[in-house]
């Protein structure tokens, strides 16, 4: 699941056969800590699938999502993988209703559903996702499956606007898609495509950035030998690396960005808690630190990824955008699969928690430990050959 906070939209008026929508309201502003949003008018079931990829920033494929209002603004959105043919109804049942207390706890009032793929895959988990949502008090004010080019309602049955073969849908020529995209809003042709903006950089990039890599271990191996005496060695790490984060994000802040050596030697002091953790402290909402991140995380070496991707996360979920966070959090896992910051942001996303409940993270209650962190640099340097 890939929880967000979107920008509000006005709520989507139902099919004939749904409940009333709340009263209208400005599409304008933001939520989560996102920049200011166009102007959307989401005005009909077409509008709707059409603002869902600009809201996950991708188009989703045999997902379920599960769009979250409260009052007229869309709150929330989440998106869950549909359950295999074959799935066990205890298993599609716990899905939905995890689906459905993830939007419990956005104070929504009220939800749409969307299903995306084959009919016999999408209509019992809209279904169940739907019992889930009502049970709990929650107002389902729309049910859609996209197949192919076409969409029906499940809470419509009017053959005039609702017929038994679907409604003919193009994203292209939608007033949503025509706004988001004029203000330069970009929606990935799928989750793959995203997981790929913070895949590691191969070819020459790759080899420059392990040559840089390999100068800055044996830089901080030099640095850790020299310290005086050797239990100052974790103060005097703490201080370098403390110094190459605020140089990182003082040069993206102004628009710049870290040539080889200076990346690579931020991302060998990080798996040193206390610089990890200073890091994690100036994260806020800013656009420029999802960048600073993501740059970080494509050049890294990938056995070092785990603090930065985690760090992108962080960074991307403050941003509102949990999408992102997502597969950040998955590169992390991938580098080291018991990366304690990584799986407490990963639970965080899994419960759907807002960002605007991050604004004192992290604190000394939140943050994974304590442990007193290893030597930093040791454990890699070790296993390889200086110059080989």
């Amino acid at each position: 699941m890939t929880p967000m906070d979107p920008p509000p939209l006005p709520d989507l008026p139902p099919s004939p056969a749904s409940p009333p929508p709340p009263p209208p309201a400005s599409a304008s502003g933001s939520c989560g800590g996102l920049p200011a949003a166009p102007k959307l008018s989401v005005r009909s079931p077409a509008d709707l699938l059409a603002a869902v990829p600009y809201l996950l920033g991708f188009h989703p494929a045999d997902s379920v999502v599960v769009v979250a209002l409260r009052g007229p603004k869309i709150v929330f959105a989440a998106r869950g993988d549909l359950p295999a043919l074959g799935t066990p109804a205890l298993a599609r049942d716990a899905t939905a209703r995890h689906l459905a207390l993830v939007v419990v706890r956005q104070q929504a009032d009220s939800a749409m559903i969307v299903g995306y793929g084959a009919a016999a895959r999408v209509t019992p988990t809209v279904e169940l996702v739907g019992m889930a949502l009502r049970e709990a008090g929650i107002q389902v004010l729309e049910a859609l499956r996209l197949t192919g080019d076409r969409y029906w309602s499940y809470l419509c049955d009017a053959v005039d606007c609702c017929p038994a073969e679907g409604t003919a849908y193009d994203a292209a020529i939608t007033e949503v898609a025509a706004t988001a995209t004029f203000a330069g809003q970009v929606a990935l042709p799928d989750r793959a495509a995203l997981a790929r903006q913070v895949a590691p950089l191969d070819g020459p990039a790759r080899e420059s950035m392990r040559q840089a890599t390999r100068r800055a271990e044996e830089r901080l191996r030099e640095l850790v030998d020299a310290a005086v005496p050797p239990a100052a060695a974790d103060r005097v790490v703490r201080t370098v690396g403390e110094a190459a984060v605020r140089d990182a994000m003082t040069r993206h802040r102004d628009q710049g960005r870290l040539t080889d050596d200076e990346l690579a030697w931020l991302t060998v002091l990080l798996p040193h808690l206390p610089v990890r953790d200073h890091a994690w402290e100036r994260i806020g909402d800013d656009d420029w630190q999802v960048i600073l991140w993501s740059d970080v995380v494509r050049r890294v070496d990938p056995e070092l990824a785990a603090a930065p991707a985690s760090l992108l996360a962080f960074a991307a979920w403050r941003a509102g955008n949990g999408a992102l966070a997502s597969v950040a959090i998955d590169r992390a896992l991938r580098a080291e699969p018991d990366y304690s910051m990584a799986l407490l942001i990963d639970e965080a996303l899994q419960l759907g928690t807002p960002p605007s409940m991050l604004a004192d993270w992290p604190s000394a209650r939140s943050r994974p430990g304590p442990r007193r962190p290893a030597r930093p640099g040791r454990r890699r340097i070790r296993r390889r050959r200086i110059g080989g």
